[in-house]
């Protein structure tokens, strides 16, 4: 279902240039998810993000990633969960334009990756010798990870419960309301009234 909301774009304040789709489906293993994609036909602006139908508390999800196996373990990452892989010294809070979605380990590797290409370049341009051989050395236990030849730690630690591991391996936790405090909460909605 598609809507205009009455709001302005946050990025580039165009007035009521805000369309909401929102499509309810059975994600296999998660149960019933709300996708819901806000976006702007002014500036391009689009955010997506996942939402259970039933009401979560705020979680944690590890999964001791040791195998290949590990790495197609499904993942539903919301746009307010906070991604750690801490023996690598890896970690993506949501920012204002986070976005939700739904892959698997290798997957949440892959976008680490990207990430540390993009500053292996910025590094490689400006001659910091220094980071480009700390991004070659996270590529390669990266890739050792992949193929199950180092273990690490998936994280996922969400304020509002939303994000979660597929595998029988996956350990989840209730974290408390002042943990909950200090994380990211992601992406700002704008709120409206559906009553209208």
């Amino acid at each position: 279902m598609e809507s205009t909301v009455g709001q302005s774009c946050p990025i580039c304040g165009l007035e009521d240039g805000l369309k909401m789709l929102a499509h309810t489906s059975e994600i296999p293993y998660f149960g019933e998810h709300t996708q819901i994609t806000m976006s702007c036909h002014g500036c391009g602006w689009r955010v997506t993000d996942f939402i259970p139908a039933e009401g979560k508390k705020p979680g944690s999800w590890k999964l001791e990633v040791n195998s290949a196996g590990h790495v197609s373990a499904r993942v539903v990452r919301s746009s307010s969960c906070t991604v750690r892989i801490v023996e690598l010294g890896l970690e993506v809070t949501p920012g204002s334009s986070s976005t939700g979605y739904i892959s698997n380990v290798e997957g949440v590797l892959d976008r680490f990756s990207n990430a540390i290409g993009t500053i292996k370049r910025q590094s490689e341009r400006e001659g910091d010798d220094d980071t480009t051989i700390k991004c070659d050395e996270l590529f390669s236990q990266i890739d050792l990870v992949k193929n199950g030849e180092m273990t690490v730690t998936l994280e996922l630690l969400d304020p509002v419960g939303h994000s979660q591991i597929l595998h029988e391996d996956a350990v989840s936790s209730e974290i408390s309301e002042a943990e909950a405090k200090n994380l990211d909460p992601g992406p700002v909605y704008p709120v409206f009234d559906v009553s209208e």
